[in-house]
C-alpha cells in the first residue's frame, strides 16, 4: 500500500508540473500575441491618421512623387507622396537580392558539394561574422569605400540607390547563404547517389538534381534576404542619399522607407501631419513585412507538399 501510495503521490506531482508547465507556455503564448497585436494597433492607428484625421488622399499618398508635408499646393493639398521613396525601398531591395543571389548559391554549393570539410571550415565562419557585424560599420565601410568608388567610376555625388544595393548586398549575402546551405544539406542522400549511378557527372548532379530540389528552399532564403534588406534603414541612409526624388538612374540620391523614417520621424510633433505621414510610412512597412513572410510561408507550403 505504502508502494502504491508513493506512486500516486509522484504522478500527482508529475501532473502538477505538466499543468503548470503548460499555463506557463499558454501565458507566454498570449503575451507574445497581445505584443504582436498591440503593434499592429499602435502602427494602424497612427498610420490610418494621415487618410482619416488629415484627410489626405490614399491614392495621392501612395502616388504622389513630392514629398514635403510641411508645404501645401494652390487648393491647400499637402505634399505627402510616398512614390519615390516606395520605388527607392523596392530598387535596392530588388537589386542587392538579384547580386547576392548567385553569390550565396555558389558558396553555398562549395561549402556543401564541393568542399564540405574545408569549405565550410573557412567559409562558415566568415559568414557568422558578417551576420554579426553592426549594421553602422557597414555604413561607415560605404559611405568610405563604396560611395567614393562609385562616384569615381558614375560620376556625381556617389550616393544613390546602387551604393545603397551594394551595401545591402554584403549585409544580406550571408542570411541567404547559411539557409541556402542549411537547405541543400536537407535534400537526401540518394538523390545524389542515384544520379552519379545514373551517369551524370557532378556538375549535372548539382545543377539538375540537387538545386532543383532545393529550389524552395532556396527561394524561401532569397525572399527572406529581401524582407531584411526592405527593412535595413541606418545603413542604407548612410549611402542612399536622402533625397526624397523619384530615381532617375541607379547612381542619383534617392530615398527609402527607413531612411526618411530615422531621420524625420525625432523632428515631428506628435498628432501632427508630418508626424502621422511617417507613421504611414511605417505602416507601409509592416504590411510589406507582412507580405514577405506570407510568401516565404507559401513557398515553405509548396515544397512541403
Amino acid at each position: 500500500m505504502d508502494n502504491i501510495r508513493e506512486s500516486l503521490l509522484k504522478q500527482s506531482a508529475a501532473t502538477r508540473k505538466d499543468r503548470f508547465g503548460r499555463y506557463i507556455s499558454l501565458a507566454a503564448l498570449l503575451l507574445i500575441v497581445v505584443v504582436v497585436l498591440s503593434i499592429f494597433w499602435f502602427v494602424a492607428s497612427k498610420g490610418l491618421a494621415t487618410f482619416f484625421a488629415n484627410k489626405v488622399n490614399l491614392w495621392d499618398f501612395l502616388t504622389g512623387t513630392k514629398w514635403a508635408p510641411g508645404q501645401k499646393d494652390a487648393n491647400g493639398h499637402p505634399f505627402v507622396g510616398a512614390a519615390p521613396m516606395i520605388v527607392g525601398s523596392f530598387l535596392v531591395t530588388l537589386i542587392s537580392a538579384l547580386i547576392a543571389t548567385p553569390f550565396a548559391i555558389g558558396t553555398a554549393v562549395f561549402m556543401t558539394e564541393i568542399s564540405p570539410k574545408r569549405g565550410a571550415k573557412i567559409l562558415g565562419p566568415v559568414t557568422e561574422l558578417l551576420v554579426g557585424i553592426p549594421s553602422v560599420v557597414y555604413g561607415f565601410i560605404g559611405l568610405s569605400v563604396i560611395v567614393p568608388v562609385m562616384r569615381h567610376l558614375f560620376g556625381g555625388s556617389g550616393f544613390g540607390i546602387l551604393a545603397g544595393a551594394m551595401v545591402l548586398f554584403v549585409m544580406i549575402l550571408p542570411t541567404v547563404t547559411s539557409m541556402t546551405v542549411d537547405t541543400l544539406k536537407s535534400v537526401p542522400r540518394h538523390y545524389r547517389e542515384s544520379s552519379l549511378a545514373l551517369g551524370a557527372t557532378r556538375w549535372q548532379m548539382i545543377y539538375k538534381v540537387i538545386l532543383r530540389a532545393a529550389t524552395p528552399g532556396i527561394l524561401t532564403a532569397v525572399v527572406f534576404g529581401m524582407a531584411r534588406a526592405f527593412g535595413e534603414a541606418l545603413a542604407v541612409q548612410m549611402v542612399v542619399g536622402n533625397a526624397a526624388l523619384m530615381p532617375q538612374n541607379l547612381t542619383s540620391p534617392a530615398a527609402t522607407l527607413t531612411s526618411v523614417l530615422t531621420q524625420g520621424i525625432g523632428n515631428t510633433v506628435m498628432g501632427s501631419l508630418e508626424n502621422n505621414a511617417l507613421w504611414s510610412l511605417a505602416l507601409i512597412l509592416l504590411l510589406m513585412s507582412l507580405v514577405f513572410n506570407s510568401v516565404i510561408r507559401a513557398i515553405a507550403k509548396k515544397g512541403a507538399m
